[in-house]
């Protein structure tokens, strides 16, 4: 008996365009590279690759598409289109998901001086590269951004409530950071390799917005400018905005602004869970004690595994979600949630208890500093034993 490996289908590549690179500039060391990061985008690789053929007519460039292991066949494609023009890379990550990162190893994988990060999406405008590129050489500069808030640049055809939150988010971004952009959540980038790659070491890999976190990471600020577009409507595939976007973005705003005074943005969240967790405790309580008729102390513990429960699925799909418990091991991470729960909650009286009755000190100090010490400890101990990295 005889075994064979099947090659799944991929998507039919287009006929190659005219527009192709010479194959004297494939063949040159690439002076521009282009990195797209890209999940579930067959639809638009060769469509991406053929106008970039179009607008970087003369310069020697690679393009390198950083898929997130897409089940829809993208690395496939972009590797058999790899075989037709040399120029066109494939880095496909297992086990690794996010914009940020992808964009970060992408940089790290070309040898070109410069790079560009671009959408898969063919929402940027890619025939405002060459006047980057122009623009980063001509000035010095270190980084080239494009805008769509600068001097002819603009949202395009967006729904309203979708552009006042792009316009929120920019606010909140400049006023958290200090980041002296029109537009820090652009996607649009040109930089030099050698100076992202000083920086790398310092910038998350989750996340989508890495040039808001490269401007954050710089000690001292980078030379840059900003040239407008217009942003496009997407042709073909799905949006990638998410609530788990957003909560990256909520992400990375804390890591810059907390996370400068060692504070962890994962523990802000974790605190914030708890506090849902206290509102969630005493509604249940109150139902129970006070409509319900049931003794205080039943209601009281029925409430706590309530809270406790709470906090767990919740710190499990937000604090957590890079680690997130599914199937049977919802089982015993909720029950170690608990426990901890429980030691930590003992902690909290018992510092409580020991400060208060030490005299000389508020009643609610003493009870703020068993609060304090109750959290901590469920933080680090929860993270260890319940959502511990593997």
């Amino acid at each position: 008996m005889s075994l064979s490996l099947v090659q799944p289908a991929a998507p039919e590549i287009a006929s190659p365009s005219p527009l192709r690179a010479p194959v004297a500039l494939a063949a040159k060391a690439p002076e521009l590279a282009v990195i797209v990061p890209v999940y579930n985008e067959a639809a638009n690789v060769v469509r991406l690759v053929d106008v970039l053929d179009e607008a970087l007519q003369g310069i020697a460039y690679e393009v390198v598409f950083v898929d997130d292991h897409s089940p829809d066949g993208t690395a496939h494609l972009v590797r058999l289109l790899g075989r037709e023009r040399p120029y066109v890379r494939c880095v496909e990550r297992l086990g690794r998901k996010g914009l940020a990162g992808a964009c970060v190893e992408g940089v790290m994988a070309t040898t070109a001086p410069v790079a560009v990060v671009i959408d898969g999406d063919l929402q940027h405008d890619e025939r405002l590269i060459p006047d980057m590129l122009q623009t980063l050489r001509r000035d010095s500069l270190d980084l080239v951004v494009g805008s769509r808030y600068a001097e002819g640049g603009s949202l395009g055809v967006w729904e309203e409530h979708r552009a006042k939150a792009s316009r929120l988010a920019t606010r909140l971004a400049r006023a958290a950071t200090g980041v002296d952009l029109t537009d820090p959540m652009s996607g649009f980038f040109m930089v030099r390799t050698d100076k992202f790659r000083d920086i790398a070491p310092s910038l998350s890999t989750k996340g989508f917005k890495v040039l808001l976190d490269f401007f954050a990471s710089c000690e001292t600020p980078p030379k840059f400018a900003e040239l407008g577009y217009t942003f496009r409507t997407r042709e073909a595939g799905e949006s990638k905005l998410s609530g788990g976007v957003v909560l990256d973005y909520i992400e990375l705003m804390l890591d810059k602004t907390l996370g400068r005074y060692g504070i962890p943005a994962s523990f802000v969240m974790f605190c914030a869970v708890g506090s849902i967790g206290i509102l969630a405790h005493l509604a249940v309580l109150s139902a129970l004690y006070m409509l319900a008729g049931v003794s205080f102390l039943t209601a009281q513990l029925i409430a706590t595994v309530a809270a406790m429960t709470s906090n767990f699925v919740l710190n499990n799909e937000l604090t957590y979600r890079d680690r997130r418990l599914r199937g049977w091991r919802l089982v015993p991470g909720w029950a170690s949630f608990c426990l901890a729960s429980s030691i930590g909650a003992t902690a909290n009286v018992g510092v409580a208890s020991w400060i208060h009755n030490g005299g000389g000190t508020a009643w609610w100090l003493s009870a703020v500093a068993g609060i304090a010490v109750g959290v901590v400890f469920n933080y680090v101990a929860t993270a260890m034993a319940t959502w511990r990295r593997p």
